[in-house]
């Protein structure tokens, strides 16, 4: 079960402004992972279920966090129905992202008090998200968006709290301009999970750009 609820989880969302996530086969390696961002000061992690068995790796990665790396909240993404998010809930993931709005997410999440973040790129997508209950909507795909559109979004729904993922990247110029919008976090995958010339995880690289980009977010929020 999850181990934070819903307003802990939105409320750690809106103060570090950031949500890693990456997905990755094997055990050790995402454990591995997951230290270097919680070592960057990041407390929140979205693994994105896109192999198969993703579901064994993720419940050791959570049992890892939760006995070796306190304040760590792990979550799930890339989930596209009701049985996968339940699934994932019974292994304590404390939050669900979607890539899509589905009302059956939105039931089952809602029922258990599970924070969900439901993938959306019009308005009137994001309005039913909010209607069903969505605290931070995903503004997916980012990277086919711009800063201006979220701007013009919190015009006339200056409630609405957007976390874009894709087309984000840990620099001061793209934190800024997403951030001066009006996000209120952001997620980011392989721009900040970085990989060496070799295809290798650069572990202290990662460190280094979660730091950074969460510095750099501390002082856009201020």
């Amino acid at each position: 079960m999850a181990q934070y609820s819903r307003i802990e989880v939105a409320t750690v969302m809106q103060n570090t402004g950031l949500v890693p996530l990456f997905y990755n086969d094997d055990q050790e390696v995402s454990k591995k992972i997951l230290k270097a961002c919680y070592d960057g000061g990041a407390r929140l992690l979205e693994f994105t279920s896109r192999g198969d068995f993703a579901f064994e790796i993720f419940a050791q990665l959570n049992k890892y966090a939760i006995t070796n790396l306190p304040g760590m909240i792990l979550g799930v993404g890339s989930i596209t129905d009701a049985a996968a998010a339940s699934l994932y809930m019974q292994l304590g993931a404390n939050f669900i992202v979607t890539p899509v709005l589905r009302e059956d997410i939105a039931l089952v999440c809602n029922r258990r008090k599970v924070l969900w973040s439901a993938g959306c790129a019009t308005l009137t997508e994001i309005a039913k998200a909010e209607e069903l209950g969505c605290e931070i909507v995903k503004l997916f795909p980012g990277n086919a968006y711009n800063p201006s559109y979220v701007k013009a979004i919190k015009g006339p729904c200056s409630w609405t709290s957007i976390m874009p993922t894709g087309g984000v990247e840990p620099t001061q110029q793209s934190l800024e301009s997403w951030f001066n919008a009006g996000v209120t976090c952001v997620g980011i995958g392989s721009k900040l999970i970085a990989k060496d010339k070799d295809g290798n995880y650069n572990l202290e690289t990662i460190t280094d750009l979660t730091k950074t980009a969460i510095n750099i977010i501390k002082t856009l929020k201020k």
